[in-house]
């Protein structure tokens, strides 16, 4: 959950002075890198056994990783957290991903897993803006988030315990050629371009006046840009050539991101918002 509430949490502990803008950068790239991390070593150094318990151990993991945070008192104590977190969650994501590689219909499975975490990130985000982040700030919504995890631990006992091995063998042959790799650090910039602004959002904002509970307002609509892209990208996939969609958003990753170093009004930074949520995953399909 925590990509798409960024802005949220990052954002309140910026504002309460917890953080300068440099120790933001590095709580968000360090927690982004730990995902990945996380992510590798669950999915390919661990069995897939116990998967149930695994599933268990992680959550209680990150949810003690988001309570560290609510009371750390100082930014090395608040990249730890962050990492902690981070490697919980990397290894939460592979759990689930490594059961949908193995279900009959992945790509249905795994668009219905984008969508669902998409919408529980808006609903999340809204709660956090309009009522823990105001009465409690940074800490109520770590703490909140906490809590999700603790109450998630009854889903993880549906988790099935063991899963069944891949149908086949991955080939890599072709991954490391120049257009693969070409392809490959697209992808990379682009997300790269949209962590940057997503984690530094409400500082952005207050730079021109935007309090932060507009900002979660934006985020929690933005994530909902984000399932509407994802759907309309469904419906216009086999239609759109993939090398002009990654051009023409490139184009429109570009003159977002010169907006909101403009001094954008609130009209223009609500737009720049949404376009930025429903291109993110408008954009997946072609990059795969």
């Amino acid at each position: 959950l925590i990509l798409g509430l960024q802005p949220v949490l990052l954002g309140a502990l910026y504002t309460e002075g917890h953080v300068t803008g440099d120790e933001l950068a590095l709580v968000a790239t360090a927690e982004m890198i730990a995902i990945g991390i996380g992510s590798a070593i669950v999915a390919m150094l661990l069995p897939a056994r116990n998967m149930r318990w695994k599933s268990a151990a992680l959550l209680v993991l990150l949810a003690l990783a988001n309570f560290w945070t609510a009371y750390a008192g100082s930014p090395n104590g608040l990249i730890g957290a962050r990492i902690l977190a981070g490697v919980a969650e990397g290894g939460l994501v592979a759990v689930a991903t490594e059961l949908i590689a193995r279900s009959r219909r992945a790509e249905r499975i795994g668009g219905y897993f984008v969508t669902l975490q998409t919408l529980a990130q808006c609903a999340l985000a809204l709660i956090l803006a309009l009522y823990a982040v105001p009465a409690a700030g940074s800490a109520g919504g770590f703490i909140a988030l906490g809590i999700v995890c603790l109450l998630s631990l009854v889903v993880a006992w549906i988790v099935p315990d063991d899963y069944a091995d891949l149908p086949k063998e991955e080939q890599f042959g072709n991954v490391a050629t120049v257009p693969a790799i070409t392809a490959l650090l697209s992808i990379f910039c682009y997300f790269m371009f949209f962590g940057a602004v997503w984690a530094f959002l409400e500082p952005i904002g207050a730079q021109f006046g935007i309090d932060g509970r507009t900002i979660g307002l934006m985020v929690s609509a933005s994530l909902a840009a984000q399932v509407i892209g994802a759907m309309t990208a469904t419906v216009f996939e086999a239609r759109i050539d993939y090398r002009f969609a990654i051009t023409i958003i490139g184009i429109v990753a570009a003159i977002s991101s010169v907006l909101l170093a403009s001094g954008p009004g609130l009209s223009v930074f609500w737009a720049v918002a949404l376009v930025m949520g429903f291109i993110l995953l408008f954009i997946v399909p072609y990059q795969i």
